[in-house]
């Protein structure tokens, strides 16, 4: 069965910057876009980033645009999504998640399972 690992969170400090990771396993990794999502308190989760099967194509909610850099290594599994310029409002738990088709990949009800996430504070 098909899982997800992420890892990296922390607590950081506005304008700073993190690097998250998520290891898939269990499935064909290369097969599918990967996306990264997250969760505030009190709020819906949402997309971030997505990132087709080969790496050559990447998509960002409006919010992370120009901070947040999605990427993946097709070797060893794993996607990754380095933050910049971090502010409060990025504080979340971050999620990662497969998807057959990129095009797709920002649509978050396709999503049935999800892993355990990793934590982002982002405070002074």
């Amino acid at each position: 069965q098909a899982q997800a690992v992420e890892s990296g969170g922390g607590l950081v400090q506005p304008g700073g910057s993190l690097q998250l990771s998520c290891a898939y396993s269990g499935g064909a990794f290369n097969d599918y876009a990967m996306g990264w999502f997250r969760q505030a308190p009190g709020k819906e989760r949402e997309f971030v980033a997505g990132i087709n099967w080969a790496g050559s194509k990447t998509s960002y909610s409006d919010s992370v645009k120009d901070r947040f850099t999605i990427s993946r290594d097709n070797v060893k599994g794993t996607v990754f999504l380095q933050m910049t310029n971090v502010k409060p409002e990025d504080t979340a738990v971050y999620y990662c998640n497969a998807d057959p088709t990129f095009k797709t990949v920002s649509d978050i009800t396709r999503f049935g399972a999800w892993g355990q996430g990793t934590q982002v504070t982002v405070s002074s």
